[in-house]
Formats: C-alpha cells, structure tokens, sequence
C-alpha cells in the first residue's frame, strides 16, 4: 500500500505575510457560515474544556467542527490561561487548527489558532455591532487594554469609521496609558480618554462597550449604561446581572451552545433561574439571515454575547489556508511517506525467526 500523509505547516507569521488580514472578507466568512450552520451545512460537536483551576478558569480546549459543504473537517486546540500576562509577560490565549479533508480523512494543515482566535473574536463583536450598534454610533469603550480589547477596537473602527473618542479602563493606569500610546498611533484622529480604572467612565459615555478582559468579576453595572448603546461581552464573568436585565435585546451568536457554559454571565443567570429561554432575542444568524430585525429603535440597549463557535475558527482557517498556499507559504511536512507500520510489522516478524 503506497501511503503518503503531507501537511502544511503554517505559522502567525505565514498569515500575516499572505495577507490574511482582511476584516471584510473575515466578516463575510463568518456570517456566511453562521447562515451555513443554521441550514444544517455544519457539523458542530460538543466542545470539550478541561478547566485546570476554576476560580481563574485556567483552561484548555478542543473544539471540533466540519464544514460540510467544504469537505473540511476541523479542530481548534486553544488553551487560555486568564493570568498569563500578569504573571509572565505572555499572551493567555493560544492554540493551533488542524484541518483534513473528508475523501480520504487525511490531515492537510496544521496552523497556528493564536491570531485566528483573536480576530474572529474581534470581527464576532464587529458584526454584532452592524446589526445591533446605531448606526451613529462615534464614541467607543473598552474595558480591558490587551490584545483582545486592540483587536476589537482595531475592528469596530473599521466597521465605524465614526468613532472619534475611545474611552479605556482598565485595572492599572499605565496599561491605560499603553493602550493609549499604541492606538493614537495609528488612529491620530481619534480622541483617546484614559478612565483611570473607573469603568463607569466607560459606561456613561460610550456608544459601544466592550469587555475584554480575562479576569471573572463584574465590571459593568447596568445603572451606568447610557441609554442607546450596545453592548459586546466577550469573556466570561464580566458585567453585573443588573446589565443583561436591562437590555432591550439580548442576542448570542448560538444560545443553545452557551447557556451550557460556566462562566457567562447570562449563562450564570440561565443556571440560577433568572433568565429563561425566551429572554434570549435571537441568534446572530437570525438576524444576518432577515429572520428578525436587529436595532429598531435608537434608545434600545442592546446586548451581545459571543461565546466562540469552533466551526467560525475552522471557516476562517481554510480561507486562510488558501490564501496561504496561494502565496507559497507555508511549511510543507511529511508525516508519513510509506506504509511504515506494515513495514514495521513485517521487519518484526522477520527478525523473530
């Protein structure tokens, strides 16, 4: 039997340099495999978490998927480790994607997940925001400066090309100031507020909040809202009961997945009995598909919480996989280039006698 398994080895860096980074086909990725999904073009099994310590929720994950209509099958191995950046100056996500094609079953790309994740995250919130963001909206809020919170505002920004004052809070002022400094650059236009850790400062004045931290503690209070904003949870545990009871619509990207989940402040509320199924308005692609209307009114407080699908990162990682090969990335491996367990066998039996 003449077997031969290659894959291609793809690094951050392969990405990046192919040119990856391209929020509008991203965005179009996602809500087409969302629709996908809905239409029962997506295989989605349960995720699989192994949480190492639950107070800060030290994890990692396996979370496969198929793309039944691609002929890809996926999973995406990512851990997340919330103190990371505190304890050894290091990301707290990272992970990689195995991809295979289904005629054979044979694996075709190992990739690195890290940048995948982190903006498929990002665009998830941005196209919350098309649907369920005024259309107005200029003024924006971060609660978290890290690489979670740049990406989103590196995204919203894209998506409203509006917004002209950023409000950032965060635990410690330098890393305010650090956000800061990095964004003004690139972003000279806009008007950058440093909150000095008060995250009511964030509430009160922005039209687009965003969560993106990694500690398990409610930040957000729902008195501080103002009226009109919408609102993108990205984590876990990160806004008061009080902010989810007040909004006007809450939409998620799957409810069934998340209400599931440890951590989610929604799915804490589910889990306690103080939201029921029917408080949930809709999913992202009921929306995207014209099932239901997103914004309707310019004073509803609309609320989005994106729990991460796997079959949206394997969706993203093909496209990039294409474009990687298209570009003559990439590594190629052999991870057998023969029958070598027959072989083995057969050298066993040989030397036996």
């Amino acid at each position: 039997m003449n077997t031969h398994i290659g894959i291609k080895f793809i690094s951050m860096e392969d990405i990046i340099e192919s040119d990856c980074f391209n929020i509008d086909e991203v965005i179009n990725v996602i809500e087409n495999v969302l629709v996908d999904y809905k239409a029962g073009k997506v295989m989605l099994p349960d995720k699989i978490s192994q949480i190492f310590d639950e107070k800060i929720q030290d994890r990692i994950n396996c979370m496969p998927a198929t793309l039944l209509n691609k002929n890809v099958c996926g999973v995406k191995w990512v851990s997340v480790f919330p103190t990371n950046p505190h304890r050894y100056a290091v990301p707290n996500v990272s992970g990689i994607i195995v991809l295979s094609e289904l005629e054979k079953g044979f694996p075709f790309a190992v990739m690195d997940g890290t940048f995948i994740t982190a903006l498929r995250t990002a665009c998830m919130g941005a196209i919350g925001a098309k649907y369920l963001a005024r259309k107005s909206s200029h003024t924006y809020g971060t609660i978290g400066t890290g690489e979670q919170a740049k990406a989103h505002f590196i995204v919203m920004k894209h998506m409203f090309p509006k917004i002209d004052i950023c409000y950032v809070a965060s635990r410690t002022e330098k890393s305010e100031i650090e956000f800061i400094n990095i964004m003004k650059e690139k972003y000279p236009e806009v008007k950058f507020v440093s909150c000095q850790g008060n995250y009511d400062c964030v509430a009160k004045n922005a039209d687009i909040i965003v969560t993106a931290v990694s500690c398990q503690e409610p930040l957000l209070k729902g008195d501080a809202i103002k009226k009109g904003a919408y609102y993108c949870h990205v984590g876990g545990w990160e806004d008061e009961y009080s902010v989810p009871a007040k909004a006007t619509k809450i939409v998620c990207d799957n409810w069934e997945a998340l209400k599931h989940r440890g951590s989610p402040t929604i799915a804490r509320m589910y889990k306690e009995g103080l939201l029921k199924d029917e408080n949930i308005y809709a999913n992202l692609s009921d929306i995207i598909d014209n099932s239901k209307p997103g914004r309707e009114d310019d004073n509803e407080f609309t609320y989005f919480n994106s729990i991460g699908l796997a079959f949206i990162d394997v969706a993203v990682a093909y496209e990039f996989y294409k474009k990687v090969i298209k570009n003559e990335k990439g590594k190629e491996c052999v991870l057998q280039s023969k029958d070598v367990i027959a072989s083995f066998f057969e050298g066993m039996q040989y030397n036996r006698k």
